[in-house]
């Protein structure tokens, strides 16, 4: 990250009575591994500052703040996600302001062997008692999370026209849309906390093996479904390059079995019919993002380390190649 945040950190930090002491030299940027975040560790309190660098779900500065601060606020029972320690509102020098979170030990997720502890993590969120309806603001929710999703793809669809696609790949896209429109399944849908943004780079495993889900900017009430698909399609295992791998087809196969054996059955009923479904969305959803990130990547996170920079360049050019697109959406065909 640049050294600009910083000062302004400091002094928001300095405001609260445990980090009045607090000294420049206490705040260690750490690696840039995302696109949307700096992170700053607290050094020797087992903290870590998270400082948005855009909205990735279009909000402003105090609204996403607040967005993220309810996720992790909500997400923390499960016991797999940081926990929030601090809300740093936006500030001259801090324009989207910060949160602290505690620190989670551990190293990038190892593919496919911790699989199924990512599995297990999700179900952790997934089996979170369901608020009512009226107290799940600021996270979205839909009584039909699918057309919910379909709206999201429906809305990003437009970056396929934008960003100079092979026109075989935008040939295909356009049958998948028209494909996911058309669809139509009578089967109720189960509604849970989900993390949404769950690629595996966003997990930590600690010494035990367990993993933790560290990225909370996107989380909702959604379907499981599409969390599922999300940690499991290769445009989301291959984005992380500390990370990257492709997943067999019976890999796939037993993350999702271990996520069944951690869940209530009836949640994992409600969500077996909608798993092919819900992936085709999710793959969708995730190449919409992608063909933006191929535009807009520059400007959305800039000052990111070269290398970082050109392999996720990379990968938003490889995900449309026609070859690629024919392989994955032979799942559902």
């Amino acid at each position: 990250m640049t050294p600009a945040p910083i000062p302004a950190l400091l002094a928001s930090l300095r405001r609260l009575p445990a980090f009045r002491t607090l000294e420049a030299g206490d705040l260690a940027p750490m690696p840039l591994k995302g696109v949307a975040h700096d992170h700053l560790r607290l050094s020797g309190r087992g903290l870590v500052a998270r400082l948005p660098r855009w909205s990735q779900v279009g909000l402003d500065a105090g609204a996403n703040l607040h967005h993220q601060a309810a996720a992790f606020a909500r997400a923390a029972p499960s016991g797999h996600t940081p926990e929030l320690v601090a809300v740093l509102e936006p500030a001259e020098g801090l324009p989207m302001g910060a949160l602290l979170v505690t620190e989670i030990a551990g190293r990038p997720p190892r593919l496919p062997d911790d699989m199924p502890a990512i599995a297990r993590a999700l179900a952790a969120l997934h089996r979170m008692p369901l608020p009512d309806a009226a107290e799940r603001a600021p996270l979205a929710s839909s009584a039909d999370p699918a057309a919910a999703a379909l709206a999201l793809v429906e809305r990003q669809a437009a970056w396929f026209e934008r960003a100079a696609l092979p026109e075989e790949s935008l040939a295909r896209l356009r049958d998948e849309l028209d494909a996911v429109r058309a669809f139509r399944l009578e089967a109720p849908q189960p509604l849970t906390l989900v993390g949404s943004d769950v690629h595996p780079g966003n997990f930590l495993i600690d010494d035990a093996g367990k993993a933790w889900f560290i990225d909370l900017e996107r989380a909702q009430y959604g379907h499981p479904a599409m969390d599922l698909a999300h940690a499991s399609l290769p445009t989301s295992t291959m984005w992380d390059p500390e990370v990257a791998a492709e997943l067999t087809p019976a890999e796939v196969a037993a993350f999702v079995a271990a996520w069944e054996a951690a869940v209530p059955a009836e949640l994992s009923r409600a969500a077996r019919p909608w798993m092919k479904p819900m992936r085709r969305l999710t793959w969708l959803r995730t190449l919409s993002w992608m063909a933006r990130w191929r535009v807009e990547g520059a400007t959305l996170s800039p000052s990111m380390p070269e290398r970082l920079r050109a392999y996720l360049a990379g990968r938003a050019a490889a995900v449309f190649e026609p070859r690629v697109i024919e392989g994955v959406s032979r799942e559902w065909r």
